[in-house]
């Protein structure tokens, strides 16, 4: 009940029938059944140790259905779902290595059932996005191979992501990653993505991407009902390819096969002229260089002032910091981070090294409790 992964095992005819209905109406591309196929998700179900197979399974079900419906004029393609998990390490769910290797697992699963490119899908945390870069560059290395990466952040109506961060700071982690594809998917409709969007196709290097669910969900007799119409969602997306420059759309939740026959239209119109349509290349003029912390970034050139690195969170050369540390006092040394705030730090230095101390058990319990309670970058 409620895992979706485990019928390509026990109905995989269903999964394909799915598949090929999409692929009917036009699409390019097709993603895996495989969202919640890592095994920290399956482990809810205590089918944990299905986390390859699964993931093998859907990449060749997909794949099939792909190539069915590829013509020597039009490839279609299959892109290896990977979602979020249901944990979040930035929040200390789970650790970065035990998400990372769940991540491995999965990405493994995916290259061997032969996907064309990787999705790191409906991110909701920069920690969680890190984790699943280093786990796909490992496995790439391990195999001497190497696909396109797309990354979609879930951005919410509050402008940020679930742990708090916005756009820019999105974009400022992720840009020095060896990645394709930057866009957003999920959680809203295209509507409330515009500013998000917009802001990528102005200083993003790499493609937008645009995948919004079929408006905000209602909820009606306890269902979510979804109310943006497919011509609704094709005007709204042409704007945002014409008049933005997003280079790749599609449908999250809600979205119908007849939604993306009506997306795939506008490739048909682009290509017969009906548009005054121009292809925006990514922006390619180095990004302001800035530090980041999960809420926000930092400029390393301040306008009104020179950069200010608080330096007093320091064991080496302060008498209270050993102290606190010695108490394992975390609250005590947060709120010494939080004291350089008050005094304009710009970001905080960070130093635990002391003699008789397990340092990276002291940088690791201080570390995470600065990342959540700070807003400046450490």
């Amino acid at each position: 009940e409620g895992c979706n992964e485990i019928l390509v095992e026990t109905n995989p005819e269903v999964v394909k029938q799915i598949h090929k209905q999409f692929l009917e109406s036009g699409c390019d591309v097709i993603e895996t059944n495989t969202f919640g196929a890592t095994s920290i998700v399956l482990s809810e179900y205590n089918i944990q140790e299905k986390s390859y197979q699964l993931n093998k399974k859907a990449a060749e079900l997909a794949k099939e259905a792909a190539n069915e419906y590829s013509t020597l004029d039009r490839q279609r393609f299959v892109a290896g779902s990977i979602g979020p998990t249901t944990k979040l390490p930035t929040l200390g769910h789970v650790s970065f290595e035990a998400m990372k290797a769940s991540y491995i697992e999965q990405v493994e699963g995916l290259i061997d059932g032969g996907v064309d490119l990787l999705l790191l899908e409906t991110c909701q945390d920069v920690l969680q996005i890190k984790s699943g870069l280093q786990s796909i560059e490992e496995v790439f290395n391990k195999k001497d191979i190497r696909l396109p990466i797309m990354v979609s952040v879930t951005i919410e109506t509050t402008g940020t992501m679930l742990v708090g961060t916005d756009i820019a700071t999105v974009l400022n982690i992720l840009e020095p990653f060896d990645i394709d594809i930057l866009g957003l998917n999920c959680a809203t409709g295209p509507h409330q993505m515009k500013e998000h969007i917009k802001y990528l196709c102005e200083n993003s290097t790499f493609y937008t991407s645009c995948i919004p669910n079929a408006g905000l969900p209602e909820n009606v007799g306890g269902n979510a009902v979804y109310k943006l119409t497919p011509i609704e969602l094709k005007m709204q997306l042409m704007h945002f390819i014409c008049d933005l420059g997003v280079r790749i759309i599609g449908g999250c939740c809600g979205t119908t096969p007849e939604h993306i026959k009506l997306l795939s239209e506008i490739v048909i119109e682009i290509d017969n002229n009906v548009y005054d349509y121009k292809f925006k290349q990514p922006n390619k003029t180095i990004l302001e260089r800035s530090s980041s912390s999960i809420y926000s970034s930092t400029p390393y050139n301040q306008d009104n002032s020179f950069l200010i690195v608080g330096e007093r969170l320091n064991a080496s050369g302060s008498k209270k910091v050993r102290e606190l540390l010695n108490e394992e006092d975390w609250d005590g040394l947060v709120s010494l981070a939080k004291s350089q705030i008050k005094e304009n730090a710009h970001m905080i230095d960070v130093n635990v090294d002391y003699v008789g101390r397990d340092g990276v058990n002291d940088m690791n319990n201080l570390a995470k409790r600065l990342a959540t309670d700070l807003n400046l970058p450490l």
